[in-house]
């Protein structure tokens, strides 16, 4: 249940020996973040699926703060959080591109046409970005997809 703590305690002694201290900062941050999760609310350990949401989200602060940092003019602290993000990037399942989301919604598009004998509507979008969000499980960000499925949507 535990494979990417686990994985990442094993990365954390290879940078400890390797004296790798941004590598090493980066995984600490990480393991703190997945223990403050599982003590927070009612205390249990966190599902592979719920550890990979929480680097994900680390992974995108890290990106977000680099954009402000670039916007600050801040070149070191953008090149320091990009680090960072790539770091975490590498714990993380292969995003899916863009091709591969569409064809997930178009999937979901042809069973609920299928399942309700007309092509879907916006009163269906909720049902199709639910099902497209489990299957992308957070491989692909969610406000491109609800894009995607608007657009293919209002074609229609």
């Amino acid at each position: 249940m535990a494979e990417l703590k686990d994985r990442l305690r094993a990365d954390m002694k290879v940078a400890m020996k390797a004296h790798d201290q941004q590598r090493l900062g980066t995984i600490r941050m990480a393991l703190a973040a997945i223990a403050n999760a599982e003590v927070e609310g009612t205390a249990h350990a966190l599902t592979t699926d719920e550890e990979q949401q929480l680097i994900a989200k680390e992974v995108r602060q890290r990106r977000d703060s680099a954009e402000t940092y670039a916007q600050g003019g801040r070149q070191d602290l953008v090149e320091k959080e990009s680090a960072e993000a790539e770091i975490l990037q590498a714990y993380l399942p292969r995003p899916l591109t863009a091709e591969e989301v569409q064809a997930l919604i178009d999937a979901e598009f042809a069973a609920i046409a299928a399942e309700t004998g007309t092509a879907p509507t916006m009163k269906q979008m909720g049902a199709i970005m639910k099902a497209v969000n489990a299957r992308i499980a957070g491989r692909f960000d969610g406000g491109a997809v609800a894009g995607l499925v608007k657009s293919r949507l209002t074609k229609q």
